[in-house]
C-alpha cells in the first residue's frame, strides 16, 4: 500500500486553510507522518485499540485522535494493524548484509531489528562489523552479541579439541571485554558446535562474568537439545546462578522423539529458576524441523554406526532429513538421505558416515535440514510468559524461517490455533524481544520511542516460504518503517537504507 492522500487528508487541508487567519499555525513538517485509524498494538501486551499516530523523524511523537496538519503524509491504516517494527533476538540475517541491503528476508515479515552474533559465533573485532555496517547503511538495525566460538578459535587456533588452559581463558576474557567494549550486547554460547563443545563450564562461566559485570547477558545454543536436554538447561542455569546474567535459551525445542509432549516439564524447570532469581527467558521460531550441520547430532564427535543409528532413528529420520548444503557434491541440496541412500543402492547409516567423512575430507561446508518437533511442543513453549519470538534465519538460506518464522506466527499460531491472543504474540515480537536483549527505546509504540513499526492485515498475513522454496516473501504486510523510513511496501523494498548500529545500552 501506497501513501494515500484521502478525502479526510483533502478536508483537513481545506480547514486549515480556512482557519488559518485566526488559528495559531500548524507544527507540522515536511516528512512528517500520521498514521490515521489504525488497530495500534502497542506491543505493551494491552488490547488493541483505534488510534492516529505522528510520527517525526526517527521518532513517535504524539498517539491519540489527532488532526492532520500541513506539510504531513497520512498513512491511511484503516482495517489495518500498526504494531512496533518486530525484533530478532535470534538472526543470521547478517550473513552478507551489505551485499542485500534492502534484507528483503527480514523486512517482509515485518523485522525491523536483528541480533547477530548467534550459535557462539560472531564478527571479530565487532567494531570493524559495525564500522562496515554504518559505511555501507542497510535496511534494518543490527545488534550483536560477541560469540565464544570466535573468541576460543581466535586464542586456541586449530588446536581447540580439549579443554582451554588458565592462561587461554584469560586471553580469551581479554578479548570478550574488548567487544563488550565495542557495544557487544553480551556472550553467546554455541555448546553443540567446533570448537565450543570442547570447553568446559567454568571457562564459560569466567567469560559469562565478564558481559555480566558491564550489565551484558548471555544467550545459548546448549550442549544438547536432545538427549541431554535437561543436563543442558541445568548447566545454563548454573551459569546463570554463578555471575548474576541474564539467561536466554536460544531457539529452543524438544528435538528428540522421546522427548516430546515433555514441553511443560521442561518450563517447569525454567519457572523454579526464575523463583530462585536467576533472569531466565527463551527464544522459539515455529517450525517443527530444523537447520544444522551433519555432525550436530553426534554430541560426542564419536562418528559410530551405532551413533549414526541413534540419530537416525530418534532426531533425524532419513526421509525426514534434507540436504541444506552438501560442498562435495551441490546436486544433493535438496534431496533427501533417504533419496540419497537410494542413488547409492546402501543403508541410510551408512550413506550418512560416508557423507560426513565426504565434507570433512575437503572441509567442505555442508548442512541439512531435518524434522525434530512437534507444533503442540511449538505452542507450548511459545506460551510460555517469557519466551519471545525468534527466526534463527537467514537471507538466503534453505530453511523458510528466513522469510517467514514471524508471519507463521500470526497465521499459525494466532489466527488458525489460537494458541494466544494477537496482543500476546505482538508483545512477544516487540517489547518483550527488546526486554530479553536489553535493547533500549524499541519494541513499543510510545511517545518518544523510536519508529521502528509495521502495518499489516491481520485477516490476510502469513508466510509463504516452505522447505521446497524458502525464499518467498510473506503477504499481508503492507509497510514496514525502520526509524521513521519507509523500507518495505506491499509491492517490495523502497531502496531506503536507515538501519543502524544498535551497541548495548543504546537505542
Amino acid at each position: 500500500m501506497d501513501y494515500i492522500v484521502s478525502g479526510r487528508t483533502l478536508s483537513a487541508l481545506v480547514a486549515l486553510a480556512l482557519s488559518s487567519a485566526c488559528a495559531p499555525a500548524s507544527n507540522g513538517r515536511p516528512g512528517d507522518l500520521l498514521f490515521t485509524d489504525a488497530q495500534l498494538i502497542d506491543g505493551t501486551g494491552t488490547p488493541a485499540r483505534t488510534a492516529d499516530v505522528r510520527v517525526r523523524g526517527d521518532r513517535i511523537l504524539d498517539i491519540g485522535d489527532l488532526t492532520l496538519a500541513a506539510g504531513e503524509t497520512e498513512v491511511d491504516a484503516t482495517g489495518l494493524v500498526l504494531a512496533p517494527g518486530f525484533i530478532d533476538t535470534h538472526s543470521h540475517h547478517n550473513n552478507g548484509l551489505t551485499r542485500m541491503g534492502d534484507a528483503l528476508a527480514a523486512v517482509s515479515q515485518g523485522i525491523t531489528t536483528i541480533i547477530a552474533g548467534q550459535d557462539g559465533g560472531s564478527p571479530l573485532p565487532l567494531a570493524d562489523f559495525y564500522a562496515e555496517l554504518e559505511a555501507t547503511p542497510v535496511a534494518i538495525n543490527v545488534a550483536a552479541y560477541a560469540g565464544h566460538n570466535s573468541l576460543r578459535r581466535a586464542v586456541m587456533g586449530e588446536d581447540f579439541r580439549r579443554e582451554a588452559t588458565t592462561e587461554e581463558v584469560t586471553e580469551m576474557r581479554a578479548l570478550l571485554r574488548r567487544e563488550l567494549d565495542a557495544g557487544a550486547l553480551g556472550l553467546s554460547t554455541g555448546l553443540e558446535y567446533d570448537p565450543g563443545i570442547y570447553s568446559a563450564t567454568p571457562e564459560v562461566v569466567a567469560l559469562a562474568r565478564e558481559a555480566a559485570a558491564v550489565g551484558g547477558r548471555y544467550i545459548s545454543h546448549m550442549r544438547s537439545e536432545d538427549k541431554a536436554l535437561f543436563e543442558a538447561i541445568d548447566e545454563l542455569l548454573h551459569i546463570g546462578r554463578e555471575t548474576g546474567i541474564p539467561v536466554q535459551v536460544s531457539h529452543m525445542k524438544l528435538g528428540m522423539k522421546s522427548l516430546w509432549g515433555r514441553a511443560d516439564e521442561a518450563l517447569a524447570v525454567l519457572d523454579a529458576a526464575r523463583a530462585e532469581g536467576i533472569d531466565v527467558t527463551a527464544d522459539v521460531y515455529p517450525y517443527e524441523f530444523w537447520q544444522s550441520t551433519m555432525t550436530v547430532l553426534f554430541p560426542e564427535r564419536e562418528f559410530t554406526r551405532e551413533a549414526a543409528a541413534f540419530a537416525l532413528e530418534e532426531l533425524a529420520p532419513p526421509e525426514g532429513m534434507i540436504i541444506g548444503a552438501f560442498e562435495p557434491d551441490p546436486s544433493y541440496v535438496g534431496m533427501t538421505l533417504a533419496e540419497i541412500a537410494e542413488q547409492r543402492g546402501k543403508d541410510a547409516v551408512t550413506v550418512y558416515l560416508e557423507l560426513i567423512a565426504e565434507a570433512d575430507a575437503i572441509d567442505g561446508r555442508e548442512s541439512i535440514i531435518a524434522r525434530a518437533m512437534t507444533t503442540d511442543d511449538i505452542a507450548t513453549l511459545l506460551s510460555w510468559p517469557f519466551t519471545n519470538v525468534s527466526s534463527d534465519g537467514s537471507l538466503a538460506g534453505r530453511h523458510p524461517r528466513g522469510y517467514g518464522a514471524f508471519t507463521r506466527v500470526l497465521a499459525l499460531h494466532v489466527r488458525d490455533r489460537g494458541d494466544f491472543s494477537l496482543e500476546t504474540a505482538i508483545h512477544k515480537m516487540t517489547s518483550l524481544a527488546a526486554e530479553n536483549t536489553g535493547l533500549a527505546g524499541r519494541g513499543t509504540i510510545t511517545e518518544g520511542a523510536f519508529a521502528d513499526l509495521v502495518l499489516f492485515d491481520p485477516a490476510t498475513v502469513s508466510d509463504r516460504a516452505t522447505a521446497e522454496e524458502p525464499n518467498l516473501p510473506s503477504v499481508g504486510i503492507v509497510g514496514v518503517w525502520v526509524n521513521g523510513e519507509r523500507v518495505y511496501t506491499d509491492a517490495g523494498t523502497t531502496g531506503e537504507r536507515p538501519g543502524r548500529v544498535l551497541r548495548r545500552g543504546e537505542g
